[in-house]
């Protein structure tokens, strides 16, 4: 069974330099029907005026996940970390213990646009950690390309070229041509979400425009086809 949870639904915050929109429950906007979807608890797709962002704030007990899709995003943490995500690029930290961190847009005439997820850990209390990669375009054309894999070390490379994360998920992207097809085959439970980044594509006869979420249950696979050119998509294989 296909849910379409369409990109008008959600939340929606609007500050002076953050125009955010929710998938789920997130701050001030509450709702227990709208709390997350198996253990994905948040999408938020954040744009973020030049100069901005979001100052030191700390985490605990959860694995972040950063994906730019314009823009460049700087991130520092009380781990050491000091770098910048742009796109094509997967940031993952596992907050665990605790982390504080920072995530600000330092370009001075332009936006940064990116989508800020979070999935509940597979344990508490774990040793915070950070891990980014690039995936070229290339290897997302028409295809489904794991970025993340929530088996085996999560602190490693695994030699699908997938960035490890502690939680009971697997993450694929993809861009998608209009008319072609991907299969996504949802092995952890029969459940998964399919997050419309750009474009249109239909979920098994669910049609999904950018913005829009699809929350899929009791399903085997489902068949992902594009209907746009370079319709960019997330997959959430999940516990």
């Amino acid at each position: 069974m296909n849910t379409l949870f369409t990109s008008d639904d959600r939340f929606h915050t609007r500050i002076g330099w953050l125009d955010s929109k929710h998938s789920f429950s997130f701050g001030e906007h509450h709702d227990e029907a709208r709390m997350g979807f198996r253990n994905l608890r948040v999408i938020n797709e954040d744009k973020v005026t030049a100069g901005a962002g979001f100052g030191t704030h700390g985490h605990k007990d959860m694995e972040i996940v950063s994906y730019v899709v314009d823009g460049a995003l700087g991130h520092k943490d009380s781990m050491g970390t000091n770098g910048t995500i742009v796109p094509g690029e997967i940031q993952r930290m596992s907050a665990g213990t605790g982390v504080l961190h920072s995530e600000m847009n330092h370009q001075k005439n332009a936006p940064t646009h990116f989508l800020q997820i979070w999935i509940l850990p597979r344990e508490r209390g774990t040793r915070p950690g950070y891990a980014q990669k690039a995936f070229a375009a290339a290897e997302k054309r028409d295809v489904l390309k794991k970025i993340l894999s929530g088996d085996g070390a999560r602190d490693a490379e695994h030699d699908d070229g997938s960035l490890g994360i502690g939680a009971d998920v697997d993450v694929y992207a993809s861009l998608l041509g209009k008319e072609k097809r991907v299969r996504a085959e949802l092995r952890r439970s029969n459940n998964g979400w399919v997050q419309v980044v750009k474009g249109k594509v239909d979920v098994s006869g669910t049609v999904a425009a950018a913005g829009d979420g699809v929350a899929i249950e009791d399903a085997a696979a489902v068949d992902i086809t594009g209907l746009a050119d370079d319709s960019e998509i997330l997959v959430f294989d999940l516990a």
